[in-house]
């Protein structure tokens, strides 16, 4: 297969979970699964497709259905970036979406914009690691049709043109190829952890588990799960592991990053067999970890889930993927000065997702999108999603609810709309034509 063939033809990941640490076939083309994916050696939490779908000519005013994409949030937007999703006319084949489509939803409006980009980005992904820093959307590693990558792309999000660019000439040790990771941030440093994919080439510190049922076609190389660090700064483009002390986690992928002071929190992910339910921080000025004791009443466990900070001192999980294979649809809050964890009360029960995205707003929301609402390993067709789902995890501020009443009552009060300032007006005002989307 050529390299124009790999790139257009989305692999089937089929991992177990892994597509959480599990693998990705990139010579399946149809979504059936292999005899060994019955057992719970593969499952694959990795689900990619097998093409890629063009970009449509015609617009659409909301984004199409996905799992395993990325989202970030710059100021009041969020960006929404990559996946796959079931083809149309293909019986059981999935098929990356177009890599140059990215998709805006303003969280103060709820207005989704299509965005076209440029630029060199290499191909269409699921399973990549996005972050946002100053404005800056950063894309690193990923799989697609041929496998995985260690490359990563920059897009400046508040340019008036949108053009991917590699940053390449990178100084330092690489992460090895891999997806379903995650990444804390602090300052102007990228911070890398864990993944399922390739053996690291070279002296990595930490643990690489070969995954013993990657290997099943004579030219597919083995992958497993890791629980390296990798630090990317971005001021002196440097790549570099640090030495860290403490009780390690073990290797996982499809974990769940959050970013609370100057601790990295992961919870959950799949190792092997296993979708964990353990809770670990990592301070990233001394580089010690911690294990924090997770009550047995808590959080059963899970990968494909998300892991969102909503204020200070406190962290939404929803969602996920169980060890029986159970799609997760409930709520929890942490607090991580009392290492406490709370069932969260929501109008979501009904709503199950793995695989999705999940992004905090200015006013105590968090914006839950796309990802699969069923078994994504059984045979049945996945049930990818592309609803968003609002959560109301903090207070609204004061001036939120003196807007819904403004727009509540607005045939009584729009005369005294010009009164307000102009950028309350303007907000009030893109406001009045549209659907707001349930929140809980």
């Amino acid at each position: 297969m050529d390299e124009e063939m790999g790139e257009d033809l989305p692999a089937r990941e089929e991992e177990d979970e892994e597509s959480e640490g599990d693998e990705e076939f990139d010579w399946i083309v149809e979504n059936d699964v292999d005899d060994d994916e019955e057992d719970d050696d593969v499952e694959e939490e990795d689900d990619d497709p097998l093409v890629t779908e063009q970009s449509e000519n015609f617009e659409v005013d909301t984004p199409p259905e996905r799992s395993g994409h990325i989202a970030v949030v710059d100021r009041n937007c969020m960006y929404v970036w990559g996946g796959y999703k079931n083809a149309v006319n293909h019986g059981f084949f999935d098929l990356y979406l177009p890599r140059n489509e990215l998709w805006e939803y303003n969280m103060e409006t709820g207005v989704w914009t299509k965005r076209i980009t440029g630029g060199n980005l290499f191909t269409s992904m699921s399973g990549s690691c996005g972050v946002c820093v100053n404005g800056v959307l950063y894309l690193f590693a990923g799989h697609y049709a041929r496998g995985n990558i260690n490359r990563i792309f920059c897009l400046n999000l508040r340019a008036s043109h949108l053009i991917w660019e590699e940053m390449k000439d990178l100084k330092g040790v690489p992460p090895s190829c891999k997806d379903k990771l995650g990444c804390w941030v602090q300052k102007n440093k990228l911070i890398f952890f864990g993944g399922y994919g390739y053996a690291p080439q070279g002296q990595h510190r930490g643990t690489f588990e070969y995954d013993v049922s990657s290997s099943l076609g004579w030219n597919s190389p083995s992958r497993g799960w890791n629980n390296h660090i990798h630090i990317l700064d971005l001021e002196t483009s440097t790549w570099s592991q640090p030495i860290t002390k403490g009780n390690t986690p073990s290797p996982r992928a499809a974990h769940a990053c959050a970013t609370v002071g100057n601790r990295g929190y992961v919870f959950g992910g799949r190792y092997k067999n296993f979708r964990l339910n353990d809770l670990y921080y990592i301070e990233m000025d001394s580089w010690e970890w911690h294990e924090m004791s997770v009550p047995a009443g808590g959080p059963s466990g899970r990968s494909w889930h998300s892991f969102t900070p909503v204020s200070e001192d406190h962290v939404f999980l929803f969602g996920g993927f169980t060890t029986e294979r159970e799609t997760l649809s409930d709520g929890w809050l942490y607090c991580a000065s009392k290492n406490e964890w709370k069932p969260f009360t929501h109008s979501h029960t009904e709503s199950p997702r793995l695989w999705h995205t999940a992004c905090s707003g200015a006013d105590g929301e968090v914006f839950v999108f796309g990802g699969c609402a069923n078994n994504l390993l059984s045979h049945q067709r996945a049930a990818h999603s592309n609803e968003l789902l609002i959560f109301n995890v903090q207070p609204k501020s004061l001036l939120r609810y003196c807007m819904q009443v403004a727009l509540t009552h607005r045939e009584r009060l729009a005369g005294s709309w010009d009164c307000l300032p102009k950028h309350l007006l303007h907000s009030l005002q893109q406001r009045v034509g549209r659907v707001n989307t349930p929140g809980s």
